[in-house]
């Protein structure tokens, strides 16, 4: 977990085949291994920051609620916890106005999955990633949507950190098949956070269910009680199959869950846990399920594998 020096270049991640048509990164001019600094940014007349990766001609950077299309407008008056800067500049696309991690809760599962290089195959546009080059020496960060990794990269330079983070235009099942495919990394990836898409706004619901996310959040908490999230709706692939698959990446796992994942099926994957590598004399490696909430409301759980357990630091 110590220090690891010249981390330059996609090619220590990825063959250059899969570069073109696949995959695309997007280089920083430099890659400074110290630990981030405040960066001095311009503002204009209406104090925005403005950077070299400013992306507002990509989205509009709402000022107020209606700015919003009508479906959206319930999430504006929590954008200071999604983005505590978000009144210099932060700018999110639809998805990220639902999908986005609050930032509190990216700082604390950062502060638990401090490593060397750490993987976000699923970034968005830039919470996690951006809470990560914080606690982090390198962050690789994956979108599918050119978009919303533009839009990453420019929250990042509002914060001062994307000289910090790698960003790959790649999805991640091919990411990932492409590193193993390597026979011998030059890279290791230490901690995977995986927070894949669970299926847009009403993932919490069944989906026969015909409730408006819009209905009574009572009625909501309720209907969500008696309906657990189950890893098959996870997307692009079964959760339990994008588990297994980056398993084979890193066991130091952190997996971001929807707060009525069905804990049974968590348990599960803790099955995948055991490898040749376990004596019988060995502790069966335990799951960490951490509940993350925002006052009085709970959000969302993150599953730690391996050595982000506590208690099984000494197998990271």
């Amino acid at each position: 977990m110590g220090k690891k020096p010249n981390l330059t270049g996609l090619s220590r991640f990825l063959p250059q085949d899969f570069l073109n048509p696949n995959a695309t990164s997007l280089p920083e001019k430099s890659q400074d291994q110290g630990r981030p600094t405040t960066k001095k940014c311009k503002t204009d007349a209406q104090g925005l920051v403005r950077t070299r990766y400013d992306a507002t001609a990509l989205v509009p950077h709402c000022t107020t609620i209606h700015d919003l299309p009508e479906h959206l407008q319930k999430y504006f008056s929590q954008r200071k916890r999604l983005f505590s800067l978000y009144d210099q500049g932060c700018l999110l696309d639809e998805e990220g106005w639902y999908s986005v991690t609050p930032e509190n809760i990216a700082i604390q599962i950062a502060d638990r999955c401090r490593c060397d290089t750490i993987l976000d195959p699923f970034c968005g546009v830039g919470g996690n990633a951006i809470a990560f080059a914080k606690t982090c020496e390198h962050v690789i960060a994956l979108d599918i949507s050119p978009t919303r990794l533009a839009l990453a990269r420019h929250n990042a330079a509002i914060y001062g950190v994307a000289d910090r983070i790698e960003f790959i235009l790649a999805d991640y099942i091919s990411f990932a098949n492409a590193y193993l495919s390597r026979p011998h990394p030059t890279r290791r990836i230490d901690v995977v956070f995986l927070s894949p898409p669970w299926g847009g706004p009403r993932y919490m619901f069944p989906s026969e269910s015909h409730v408006s996310v819009d209905d009574n959040s009572d009625f909501q908490d309720e209907l969500e009680t008696q309906s657990q999230y189950s890893l098959s709706r996870i997307q692009p692939i079964h959760g339990a199959d994008l588990f297994r698959l980056t398993k084979r990446i890193s066991g130091n796992i952190a997996y971001f869950l929807p707060r009525n994942a069905n804990l049974n099926e968590i348990s599960a994957l803790g099955l995948l846990e055991k490898d040749e590598g376990v004596t019988p004399d060995d502790k069966s490696r335990m799951i960490e399920v951490e509940e993350e909430w925002m006052g009085s409301k709970l959000k969302a759980l993150t599953c730690y594998f391996g050595g982000l357990a506590a208690g099984q630091e000494h197998v990271f």
